[in-house]
């Protein structure tokens, strides 16, 4: 049996790299999966990909609105919810001196206000036993030059799984991080650019960089009743980049 035969999930940022590979992680598990981003030919290439226990939904976590849409969505086709990958994010390297209000904004409106409110308005669909993904990063426990308001957002993201374990307490919901190092996407050779991006990987303990299925198998096991007896943890996929 499949470790999440008839489960249903929302994984957000589920159109490319980390998002999409635990999305298909998901389903060849056994889920349903309703894929959320903000650019809908990735989402139908995704959706595409992923086949018949796919249904892509458009729109941003910032939206409230948009967040709405999901959740009547989710509820209309499956009734209810199992599992939530609270994935999207954003980020820039822009050193101290050079931050402006505009960056610090976008990174937090997505990073915490947008995963905050994915999170908040999943748990009337949530069943016992449900569990919930937030997607930190390695630099959330490290000081990274050029990224201090990125690292700072998945700081906070840390803090909310410990503070959410506690409000969750008596209803059977599981909250946990995921944190990813550096890891071979569209998104990070974007921000951080490919030949740094490798130099990242050079310096982990493993000398690579880390495939997105990597952290979706990571993603799997916290969906699944193998880490029934997890919550308010961190579980990193970095390669040791943060672990030595």
């Amino acid at each position: 049996m499949k470790r999440l035969d008839s489960k249903t999930a929302v994984v957000t940022g589920g159109g490319s790299g980390i998002g999409l590979a635990t999305a298909q992680r998901f389903v060849d598990e056994g889920a349903f999966v309703f894929l959320y981003g903000r650019r809908q030919d990735a989402l139908d290439r995704a959706a595409a990909q992923l086949g018949p226990n796919a249904v892509a939904v458009q729109g941003s976590v910032t939206d409230l609105d948009g967040l709405d849409r999901l959740y009547a969505a989710v509820q209309a086709q499956r009734g209810s919810l199992d599992i939530v990958f609270a994935n999207a994010g954003t980020g820039a390297l822009v050193p101290l001196g050079e931050i402006t209000p505009e960056h610090y904004a976008n990174t937090f409106d997505t990073n915490v206000k947008g995963l905050i409110f994915t999170v908040q308005k999943a748990l009337p669909l949530m069943n016992a036993g449900g569990s919930i993904i937030l997607t930190g990063s390695s630099t959330g426990v490290m000081g990274t030059p050029r990224f201090s308001v990125y690292s700072a957002s998945k700081a906070a993201i840390r803090n909310l799984a410990r503070s959410w374990a506690l409000d969750l307490a008596g209803t059977g919901i599981r909250v946990n991080v995921l944190s990813p190092g550096p890891t071979r996407t569209d998104l990070a050779a974007e921000v951080v650019g490919a030949s740094d991006m490798e130099a990242l990987g050079a310096m982990t303990p493993l000398g690579r960089l880390g495939d997105p299925a990597e952290t979706a198998s990571a993603a799997a096991f916290l969906a699944s009743c193998d880490s029934s007896f997890m919550t308010g943890a961190e579980v990193f996929v970095d390669g040791g980049l943060a672990q030595v």
